[in-house]
């Protein structure tokens, strides 16, 4: 065997799997498609420009107390990333006003006041209602969880008290945001807020997000830094690699895998584009459920109706993205995140219609040459029309323009300071991050059922990544890798793991 697992993909949740099997003492190979690491939350450079290429919120990065996975992880790992602090999070845009967004709940609430008294304690009411669900949450350290039956023994035996505590929020536990919501909130003003919230996070409103998403969205904002990696996302990943290559995993860029391989219904490997093939009785994949299904198996490797209801997860649409590199003089007072939604008569997930806004420099000077700063703006986009023909540059300068004029609430005079401009499309997304329709993740609504675990019906084959448990967002990808690599090790490796953090 040339490893005892293989990686396909070198997104978080790839890298936080491979690395922490690699702390676990096993042979790990991470064979990534790209020059580069990080899948979705890789950086790039363009004329001194570093782009963050996906997310750019963060929280907890620290903070030694936070429950974000991800930190639960470098500190697993002895690794680490530098981050400033800031607040407010960000402003959000209306049509009727611009909202700082802050992470003291106590600023949060006030500024709803503001607008809005009755919504105000609406609010806060909603609110306390998932801090009591993440308060419940925060005894049982993600890094100790896993994805098959032994969970429960674990839990029982090492997390009573953190259990009982929990009891009484098992109905949060279980239902969406938005029946949190229906619950206690009334004021439309506050509604729209929160399902702009739950959109930001899981490209869903809030009827169709999972209540503990938010709970520790809100609990890790109120209790931990948000703070911003100093060298962007791509800092993250690096810390990943980092800690893989120290406990001895291997990262292998440009190496496309074209097949999981299979041998008597088990997995046995993988098969690389140029022929070469890696042997390994387990393999996790960090593609799509979608590309992992269609590109990497055959159809025949997968019982037919599993495959067929696999393929059917809806998706959330792709995106537009704009990458700018701008002229900073005069802009002192600029800050750092900001949400554009143009129209408040139309749906918030509506195409072009709630635009999403970093500028990372204002934290990170380095990020940019002197002077400058660096945008990213993106907004959702359906895959289907586009085609890379004669119309193609004037239909994708057409479907920018949203987010030119986003940009512009922000800072007006936009357009005569750019010194550097590309727009990105859903064949852009699909084309770089290699995902089936350039897909944000999958669309599983609420009430519609959980999001699949890390194991397929294939012995040896597992998966990790937006489209496994729980979702959507770096945290909870971080988590996805957490999961599946403590499921392929024993309690007590895992255990040991964790009292080893604690000393």
């Amino acid at each position: 065997m040339d490893a005892d697992i293989i990686v396909i993909g070198s997104g978080i949740g790839g890298l936080t799997a491979a690395a922490l099997l690699a702390r676990y003492g096993k042979r790990v190979i991470v064979c990534e498609s790209h020059s580069i690491p990080g899948g979705a939350a890789h950086s790039f450079s363009r004329q001194g420009f570093q782009f963050d290429s996906g997310p750019s919120f963060y929280a907890g990065l620290s903070d030694a107390a936070s429950l974000n996975p991800l930190r639960q992880v470098f500190d697993a790992l002895g690794v680490s990333v530098e981050a400033i602090v800031y607040d407010p999070l960000g402003h959000y845009h209306f049509p009727e006003g611009t909202v700082p967004i802050y992470g003291n709940a106590q600023r949060y609430r006030d500024t709803i006041a503001q607008i809005t008294p009755q919504g105000a304690a609406q609010y806060q009411q909603f609110e306390q209602d998932l801090l009591r669900l993440y308060n419940g949450l925060r005894d049982i350290p993600t890094l100790a969880l896993r994805a098959d039956l032994t969970l429960i023994p674990v839990l029982l035996s090492r997390y009573p008290l953190a259990l009982l505590k929990l009891l009484p929020q098992l109905g949060t536990i279980q239902a969406s945001v938005g029946q949190v919501m229906d619950r206690h909130v009334t004021d439309p003003w506050v509604r729209r807020l929160i399902d702009l919230e739950c959109f930001l996070l899981s490209g869903l409103l809030a009827h169709g997000t999972v209540a503990p998403e938010v709970a520790f969205m809100l609990g890790e904002r109120n209790s931990s830094a948000i703070d911003y990696p100093l060298g962007g996302s791509g800092a993250i990943v690096q810390a990943l690699v980092r800690g893989l290559k120290h406990w001895g995993g291997q990262l292998r860029l440009n190496a496309h895998v074209e097949q999981i391989l299979l041998e008597g219904g088990r997995v046995c490997g993988v098969r690389l584009r140029r022929g070469e093939i890696l042997r390994a009785a387990i393999v996790i994949s960090n593609a799509t459920i979608w590309d992992t299904y269609t590109q990497l198996l055959k159809p025949s490797d997968l019982p037919a109706d599993y495959r067929q209801a696999a393929l059917a997860t809806p998706t959330v649409d792709s995106f537009m993205h704009l990458h700018l590199g701008i002229r900073a003089d005069g802009l002192d007072n600029l800050t750092g995140h900001h949400v554009v939604m143009h129209d408040a008569k139309r749906a918030i997930p509506t195409p072009g219609n709630t635009c999403m806004i970093s500028i990372p420099s204002v934290w990170d000077p380095s990020l940019a040459p002197p002077g400058h700063h660096v945008v990213h703006a993106y907004t959702l986009e359906p895959f289907a029309g586009w085609q890379r023909d004669a119309n193609y540059e004037s239909h994708k300068r057409a479907k920018a323009e949203p987010l030119f004029r986003a940009l512009e609430r922000v800072i007006p005079d936009l357009r005569r300071r750019i010194v550097l401009e590309l727009i990105g499309t859903p064949l852009t997304h699909a084309y770089y991050l290699r995902r089936y329709q350039g897909t944000y993740g999958p669309a599983i609504a609420a009430d519609q059922g959980m999001f699949p675990s890390c194991q397929t019906p294939i012995p040896g084959l597992y998966r990790v990544g937006d489209s496994t448990m729980p979702g959507i967002g770096v945290p909870a990808v971080a988590a996805s890798g957490i999961l599946c690599a403590n499921t392929l090790v024993s309690p007590q490796q895992t255990a040991d793991l964790l009292n080893s953090r604690s000393r």
